[in-house]
């Protein structure tokens, strides 16, 4: 029997249950702070602030940036918005109201401390950002403007037209740069990890290359924490930026930081489709579009019209049709798999039938084209850029795609991994979104991280925390760092015809076909041979040109593809160990009659973490039970 972790959540109310945890942390002195290393690896909003304000609290920290700027980090492509709990529009919402959305719309799947949490702290990061200058849209008499997103019937989503993670990153990337003007952060651009330090049980530090030199570096500290977001683009095409990987985790993760919830994987139903095969990546419409525009396919397979010659009566609005109460605003994992119904039937639009519309044309002609412009500026010229359409003048085309990993590293309630510390924040972690996450709240969990809950958690696990002196060429470094050099060696020698980029696709169809909107028994124990023997091929027929030392994108892309082979076998494993649906993981032995999600609340209202095994043993599963104190379980109301 596998034993179970612990959170080390605080008992007692929910409401209190966050400050009584703050008030028993130890603190570390400010004359002591200046003595203690802090290293974080990433810079999007979780990195930046959290660096920035450990370096404001006076510890010394250095910040390893895989972009030649933070201001790169793929933070900046999101669009729609942030929540928080503020009730500007006095419709009925409070913090009680977003946890219960958020605890819901992950399908009962995530703590409720976590949860609570989050909710509480997300009026200060609004507060945070304005007065950072971060520039909200407003209403006519000057106060802060919110939206609806997909899973909640209240507006509480601030938003920067659709450049809300760009703004929210200027405003991190502000305080970061301000500190390292003050000599408080070291940022090193174009580094990547590549393994990590563990000393006696701790994590002290990561081995990293220069991508421009291709030299490996030893960054050593008293606690290390990653920042390096999540892991979608194991399925190929994606909404990640292509960079975007999931090397630093799984290198932790292969050092012994436990793995939790793999197979959650959520795919955006606002997505732009696949043009073809030469593709690279794909291109996120906002969700908040689906605010003013309407989901619809023709009723009649087939209809090669164009959408505007499609009468009124000839369309299935069919999110409306299902979902009554949520109409278009349904969580991503009902409206993903909604769209993937339709066009299985034959229903869909566009080339291969993969697409369905998304309809503006009646909210232009309600509140004109101006207004839609002011709300959705940007993404209208995204669109048109990309597919060559207006999509103010006729329907624009979306389909879903792989967007947000709720699964990720397993932290506990000080955000610390079972490492310890090794601290994970933002989307590499197994997050506090559960099975899903609503829309909006990936910044708010990223934000509340790095500014409010890292630099208290941190502090208590130092001021307890017995660190010997760890040096650059003692024995762990060096041990870690000749590991790393061997494999980017054994990368180099290998002779092969095929490319990491030809691998890499071959395991995104694999993934799309077996883990993706869908999963069977029978696809997923599929997939685990074929990953298998992916991974076989790979280490056989690989070719990388270039060398180690100098600038080889394609050994980086060699060593993040490698890495991506294992973590998809392991999303497999999980997704075939949980024999339920709950929220983006949908097995269709465990549906209702009408099609959705049937969960287990008996068996697998837990978090499944997984433990690295040896080559050729299955990885070790340990559970972590979710208890449910203040809300009882039940269907969700949009069911």
């Amino acid at each position: 029997m596998t034993p179970p972790l612990s959170a080390h959540a605080p008992s007692g109310p929910l409401a209190t249950r966050w400050e009584r945890h703050r008030d028993d942390l130890a603190l570390v002195g400010p004359a002591r702070r200046r003595h203690h290393s802090v290293l974080v690896v990433g810079a999007g909003l979780a990195g930046a602030s959290a660096a920035a304000t450990l370096s404001e609290l006076g510890y010394r920290v250095r910040c390893l940036v895989f972009h030649d700027s933070p201001r790169r980090a793929h933070s900046v492509a999101a669009q729609g918005g942030i929540n928080a709990a503020k009730n500007y529009q006095n419709d009925g919402d409070s913090v009680a109201r977003l946890f219960h959305d958020t605890l819901e719309g992950g399908d009962f799947r995530s703590r409720e401390s976590n949860v609570y949490r989050l909710a509480e702290l997300s009026a200060r990061i609004i507060d945070h950002a304005v007065a950072q200058g971060v520039p909200f849209a407003r209403e006519y008499g000057g106060h802060l403007a919110n939206r609806s997103f997909g899973g909640t019937l209240v507006s509480r989503t601030f938003y920067a037209r659709g450049q809300t993670g760009q703004q929210l990153l200027l405003g991190a990337y502000g305080a970061l740069a301000k500190e390292a003007a003050a000599g408080g952060v070291t940022v090193l651009p174009r580094r990547e990890m590549l393994d990590l330090l563990v000393v006696d049980g701790r994590a002290r530090g990561v081995i990293a290359r220069d991508l421009v030199s291709g030299a490996l570096e030893t960054h050593l500290a008293d606690a290390v924490v990653l920042a390096t977001g999540g892991y979608a683009n194991v399925y190929f095409l994606s909404t990640n930026a292509k960079a975007s990987n999931a090397t630093a985790i799984w290198r932790a993760h292969r050092r012994g930081a436990a793995f939790a919830n793999p197979g959650f994987v959520q795919f955006h139903p606002t997505c732009l489709p696949a043009a073809g095969e030469h593709q690279a990546k794909l291109t996120l419409m906002s969700e908040s579009l689906r605010n003013d525009g309407r989901l619809w396919v023709p009723l009649r397979p087939g209809d090669a019209r164009r959408p505007e010659a499609i009468p009124e009566t000839e369309r299935d609005y069919f999110l409306e049709r299902r979902y009554p109460r949520y109409g278009n605003l349904v969580p991503r994992d009902l409206g993903s798999r909604a769209c993937k119904a339709i066009c299985d039937e034959g229903r869909g639009t566009g080339p291969g039938g993969r697409g369905v519309y998304l309809d503006l044309t009646e909210a232009a002609g309600r509140l004109g084209l101006e207004v839609l412009r002011e709300r959705y500026g940007n993404l209208f010229e995204m669109y048109a850029q990309v597919t060559g359409d207006d999509p103010l003048r006729g329907a624009m085309r979306i389909a879903p795609a792989p967007h947000y990993s709720m699964g990720g590293l397993w932290v506990d309630y000080d955000l610390m991994s079972t490492i310890p510390g090794l601290f994970v924040i933002g989307e590499a972690n197994f997050s506090d979104q559960g099975a899903n996450r609503l829309g909006a709240s990936a910044l708010m969990q990223g934000l509340t991280d790095g500014y409010f809950i890292l630099p208290y958690t941190l502090a208590g696990y130092l001021a307890g925390a017995s660190l010997g002196t760890v040096a650059e060429d003692g024995p762990e470094a060096r041990a870690a760092r000749a590991e790393v050099q061997a494999r980017v060696e054994t990368l180099l020698r290998l002779e092969g015809r095929r490319t990491a980029t030809d691998f890499h696709r071959a395991l995104g169809r694999v993934m799309w076909d077996a883990c993706g909107i869908e999963r069977s028994r029978e696809g997923l124990a599929k997939a685990i041979d074929e990953v298998a023997a992916l991974r076989e091929a790979f280490w056989e027929d690989l070719t990388v040109p270039g060398g180690a030392g100098e600038l080889n994108q394609e050994l980086e892309r060699a060593g993040r593809v490698a890495d991506f082979l294992e973590l998809a076998e392991l999303m497999c494993r999980d997704a075939l160990a949980r024999e339920e649906s709950c929220g983006c993981h949908f097995r269709v032995e465990h549906q209702t009659r009408d099609g959705e999600g049937l969960r287990n609340d008996e068996k697998f209202a837990h978090v499944a973490a997984w433990m690295p095994a040896a080559p050729g043993r299955v990885p070790e599963r340990l559970v972590e039970p979710l208890e449910f104190e203040s809300l009882a379980l039940r269907e969700r109301s949009y069911r």
